[in-house]
């Protein structure tokens, strides 16, 4: 059991992953028989239509139109059987989170109302290329009353500038993560801070058929990481990492 402080303003929240059975049940309309199904066969349904639909010409197309529900599904069912490692993460992100914030790839929200209920949050921006991720996100806003706080997007201002930038579980899919570093790069206020994670391996039994592992592109993404980034220490045990920029 994680016996770590839990920070206040998430108190409400922490023990039901900010209300996420409910939210998906009333969003999709679903009896929760049906739901609780759905929860544990989507990781092995979507990386059957990873292996038989992905490819890298054509991944934006793949998140935006062909994932649907079952990345809410598989999304879901990683947040609710992980809680201790997602309760660290949302620790790593209340103990850094300020200003004005970026989600990018937002997924199914957590992070995103994490960081909006921080008093120490202005604003936060969403941003996903899922249509059902941005519609279910919206969602769960509207029902957590945090519509002051959030916004959801599809694409975000690349001359914007952020105090906080998370994105996690993306990287992974991108074909060229080392380009989106020095975007954040870019875009991060002089003393931002960003807390990311990459998952560079399509799985012991190519059950994530969606990642990219080529050894050339992961190389350069740490040579561009080590390069223009400085890793700010947290003491959880999470494969997320919180940086800022080389001064």
């Amino acid at each position: 059991m994680n016996l770590l402080a839990t920070p206040t303003f998430l108190k409400t929240h922490w023990d039901n992953s900010f209300d996420l059975k409910n939210h998906l049940q009333g969003f999709l309309n679903l009896e929760k028989e049906v739901l609780e199904n759905a929860l544990i066969t989507s990781q092995e349904e979507l990386a059957q239509l990873g292996k038989n639909d992905f490819d890298w010409e054509k991944a934006t197309q793949f998140y935006r139109d062909k994932v649907g529900d079952l990345h809410l599904f598989e999304l879901a069912a990683w947040h609710l059987n992980s809680s201790d490692y997602i309760r660290d993460t949302l620790r790593l992100i209340s103990d850094n989170v300020r200003g004005k914030v970026l989600d990018f790839g937002g997924g199914i929200g957590t992070h995103s109302i994490a960081a909006a209920l921080s008093p120490e949050v202005e604003q936060v921006i969403y941003c996903d290329i899922n249509p059902r991720n941005l519609d279910f996100v919206q969602y769960r806003i509207n029902q957590l009353g945090l519509t002051d706080k959030v916004t959801c997007c599809s694409t975000v201002n690349k001359i914007e500038f952020f105090d906080t930038i998370i994105c996690f579980d993306v990287l992974e899919h991108l074909s060229d993560p080392s380009q989106q570093l020095l975007l954040f790069k870019k875009m991060l206020a002089p003393q931002g801070k960003l807390i990311i994670n990459w998952y560079f391996f399509k799985g012991f039994n190519q059950e994530y058929p969606f990642h990219i592992d080529d050894t050339d592109i992961v190389e350069h993404f740490f040579k561009t990481l080590q390069h223009d980034f400085l890793e700010v220490f947290h003491p959880y045990f999470i494969t997320s990492r919180c940086y800022r920029k080389m001064q």
